[in-house]
This record gives structure tokens, C-alpha cells and sequence, in this order.
């Protein structure tokens, strides 16, 4: 069959080139390591550790989880690496501190698509059974992608719960994101409440509801804005007597400055010279610039911005991190959730429960907060794994 002299000549004239930068970086792919007992017993069960906030490399999964658990019950680990994480971490990321929200959403995609990959490569090496694992934000990432199986498959999450927007708006974390820049960037692109907010839905409590904590204890918006006490007096002075700065109380989200028009005409007016015929490009340009940064720290210092930025970064999480999202695991029968019972990282209070998103899974409790039962209980978290194996190994006998 010939080929279309058209297509030939019309590619010839394009001059772009195709994998300019060659094959790609090794470095760049998934990296795991697999922990394996120098002599299996009955069956070859493989359990996979997600990572948990901090949990760069390998060697807190390999010394705490994987060599322990190979030692009490002959069960492998296989340890995975987390996208922005280790070997994995972008050079300009300091850290565990993602860049960007966006960041954590396309590491949790990256995690189901790899975590569904190893579990059919362990599949085709006839390894058996199969389960999922981690702690706190390794449990929650291990969480999505078991939502993501066919197969029923023992899930243990430990220290996680149904939904990271309470970990990022209400629990003590929330301390440490940059409330700083988001609201900037939430008052001055408008495309965040006049586009993304319609696409979100909202899981659980009213989203005003879950800022309320944060709230009470915010600090003033000119100190969460970094503003010096110049700047303050300056907005604040421009605030309550410009038209620009009249601010009006607005809705949960999209509360916007008044003027706009009629404030610039009187800009560009008052740029005209004493004489009246001619107009001072380097005065127009000044005021022009001083308008502009006017009307933005009017949009930055409405009274609702706080609240507002607070309930956009409920609603961005929930769609995109809620339980309720995605599909119910095949068997809840073999999820073992341990929970501590005063973790102020993951708050429970105003959101929906795992037992009602997935009903017939076993949630334990542990006494004490999030830092003591990772520090303290790792035994019990093994002791949840070898439970939810043995579980599956009697239901599903191979």
C-alpha cells in the first residue's frame, strides 16, 4: 500500500525535531526497593509501603516495617518511592515542602498508576497474597490506589483518614502552608472563584463551618500577608477612604472590591497636566501602576479572604483527595484502619467517617496522638497487616 506524497512533503517542511533531549533521565523513573526473607514459608505474600510526609529514601520503612516483618511472619515488603520524594525530588523543592498544591494531587495520581503496575508485575511472579500499606500520608496515598484494584486486596492505612482537607485547613499542618501566597494568588487571579470553584464539590460539613477554628485564632490579614507597618497604615488609610477600596461583605466565596471603572477614568482624568492639553506619559504610567496595585490590595484585604482561601482549599481537596470520590475497595471486608484517637494531623470532626464510605471495615484505635503512635505503635500497625493477610489467606484460599 503507498503513502500520501501530501503527508511526506508537508512533514519535510516542518523543521521541529522530535525527543530533543534524548531517552529521558533513569533517575526520573519510579524507584522501589524490594525486601524480601531468604526462605519463604507456606506462600510468598508481598505487602506494598507507601511513604508517609517526610519519609525520603527507604531506610525508615526498611528499619521499622519491612525487616521486622520478615523476622515475625515471613512477609516481604516492597518499599515505594514517592513522586517528589528521595531520588524523585524536584532540585528547587526544599524538602518535604511541595512547591505547590497542585504538586500533591499529581503525586497521588502518579502513586495509583505505579501502585497498579508493581501489583501486576508481583501478580505475574506469582507472588501471594498481595496487600497495601502506610503511614499517615503513605496510608491515605495507599488508600487511593487500592480504590483503583479489581481484585479484593488486604488495605491498611494507618494514621490516615477519608479526606486530607481537614489535614490542610483544620489540623495543626495547617500552621505550616504559605496562607500567605495562596491568598494572594486567590484575590488577585480571578479564574480560582469564577471557574475551578464551580467544578468542586464539597464532601461533609459546610466548608465556612471548618475554617471556623482557624479563624478564631487567625492573625490580623496585614500580619498573614507579611505586610510592614508602612504598608499597613498606607492600605489601610487607601481602604477606608478611596472608592476603589470600598469593600463589601461577600458571599463564602467571591466577595469582590467596588469601583473598577469609573476609578480608573478618574485616574487617567486626573493625569492631565495644569494646562489642560497634554498628558505626562511618566505621571499616567505612575499613577496607572499605583492604581493597579491599589485595586489588588483592595482584593487582598476584603474582610472574607481568609475564609475564603480557607473553604477553595477544602473544595480543591475534597474533589480531588475525598474517599467518597473514588470507588469503594472490592472486599472493606479486609481494610484495617488504625486510628489514633487524639491526632490533631488528621482531624475527624466534620467529615465523613470510613466506615460510612466503606462499610464493613475495621477501624482500631490507638490511645495518644499522631507523633507518639508512629514513634510507639509500629508493632501494632504490623500486627494489623498480619490480620488483614491472614483474613484475606482464609476468605480467599489459593
Amino acid at each position: 500500500m503507498g503513502v500520501s506524497r501530501l503527508d511526506v512533503i508537508y512533514r519535510r517542511l516542518l523543521l521541529t525535531k522530535l525527543f530533543i533531549g534524548g531517552w529521558g533521565k533513569p533517575e526520573d523513573l519510579k524507584s522501589f526497593q524490594f525486601i524480601v526473607p531468604k526462605r519463604w514459608q507456606k506462600n510468598r505474600p508481598v505487602c506494598i509501603h507507601l511513604a508517609g510526609t517526610g519519609d525520603h529514601f527507604f531506610w525508615r520503612r526498611r528499619t521499622l516495617m519491612a525487616r521486622p516483618m520478615i523476622k515475625e511472619a515471613g512477609m516481604a515488603s516492597l518499599l515505594l518511592e514517592n513522586p517528589y520524594y528521595g531520588s524523585r525530588k524536584p532540585k528547587d523543592q526544599l524538602w518535604s515542602s511541595l512547591n505547590s498544591v497542585s504538586d500533591l494531587f499529581v503525586m497521588g495520581g502518579a502513586l495509583i498508576l505505579e501502585s497498579t503496575v508493581l501489583l501486576h508485575w508481583l501478580e505475574r511472579g506469582g507472588y501471594w497474597p498481595l496487600g497495601m500499606t502506610g503511614i499517615s500520608m503513605g496510608g491515605y496515598m495507599a488508600s487511593l490506589a487500592v480504590t483503583n484494584w479489581p481484585q479484593p486486596i488486604p488495605l491498611i492505612p494507618c494514621l490516615s483518614w477519608s479526606t486530607a482537607s481537614s489535614v490542610f485547613t483544620t489540623g495543626v499542618l495547617s500552621k505550616a502552608v504559605n496562607w500567605t501566597e495562596l491568598e494572594k494568588q486567590y484575590a488577585i487571579n480571578s479564574v480560582y472563584e469564577e471557574e475551578i470553584i464551580h467544578l468542586l464539590e464539597y464532601c461533609g460539613v459546610d466548608s465556612l463551618r471548618m475554617g471556623t477554628e482557624l479563624l478564631k485564632n487567625a492573625d490580623t490579614i496585614e500580619q498573614l500577608l507579611g505586610l510592614s507597618r508602612g504598608e499597613r497604615a498606607s492600605v489601610g488609610q487607601y481602604t477606608k477612604t478611596g472608592r476603589e477600596g470600598e469593600v463589601e461583605q461577600g458571599p463564602l466565596i467571591g466577595g469582590r472590591p467596588k469601583g473598577g471603572r469609573d476609578g480608573d477614568k478618574d485616574l487617567l482624568l486626573s493625569s492631565v497636566n495644569n494646562s489642560g492639553t497634554s498628558l505626562d506619559s511618566r505621571s499616567l504610567h505612575a499613577k496607572s501602576t499605583l492604581h493597579w496595585k491599589k485595586r489588588n490590595s483592595a482584593k487582598c484585604f476584603r474582610p472574607s479572604l481568609h475564609r475564603e482561601s480557607i473553604s477553595f482549599m477544602k473544595g480543591v481537596m475534597d474533589e480531588c483527595t475525598h474517599m467518597a470520590n473514588f470507588s469503594v475497595p472490592v472486599d472493606t471486608g479486609l481494610i484495617i484502619v488504625v486510628q489514633a484517637k487524639k491526632d490533631a494531623y488528621i482531624p475527624r470532626t466534620g467529615v465523613l467517617s470510613l466506615q460510612e464510605i466503606w462499610p464493613g471495615c475495621e477501624v482500631r484505635y490507638l490511645n495518644g496522638g499522631h507523633i507518639s503512635a508512629y514513634l510507639f505503635k509500629q508493632n501494632v500497625f504490623r500486627q494489623a497487616i498480619y490480620d488483614a493477610f491472614n483474613r484475606f489467606s482464609l476468605k480467599y484460599p489459593n
